[in-house]
């Protein structure tokens, strides 16, 4: 089964969601100064959603550093966004965004911290897809 990475900014609503989900996980940092995480198997991405009113950065520029290294990017499987829903069609526009220029399946969507309902979904979801990853890379 992969594993998740994850961003999260200061306000930690990215970091409690994924805490809750109890799955492996490791954190792209807020400081460029800190390490990158190297993933060496296959994993999806949760990245929260910074848009303007006009969708521009929607992608962390943390977020883009850490997809920029080809070899981490080639083991990306799929991307969870957050967002919130008060920003109406820019809502999780992240997702969106990584899902169409890495060629990934957007899975899900949550809004700020989730709710347990998301972390239910969440949880079966990547469970069925990464069984059905495993199936077909046979």
């Amino acid at each position: 089964m992969g594993g998740l990475i994850y961003f999260s900014s200061r306000s930690g609503n990215t970091d409690r969601f994924v805490r809750a989900l109890g799955l492996a996980a490791e954190r792209i940092p807020v400081s460029p100064a800190d390490p990158m995480p190297m993933p060496d198997a296959p994993f999806v991405l949760v990245t929260p959603t910074y848009a303007d009113g006009e969708g521009r950065g929607a992608v962390h520029k943390q977020v883009i550093r850490f997809l920029n290294d080809a070899d981490a990017r080639g083991h990306l499987r799929g991307v969870i966004a957050s967002g919130n829903r008060n920003f109406g069609a820019l809502y999780a526009l992240a997702g969106d965004v990584i899902a169409r220029k890495c060629g990934v399946p957007l899975l899900y969507r949550f809004e700020l911290a989730g709710t347990a309902s998301d972390l239910d979904r969440v949880r079966e979801g990547l469970d069925r897809f990464w069984k059905t990853q495993l199936s077909t890379a046979t």
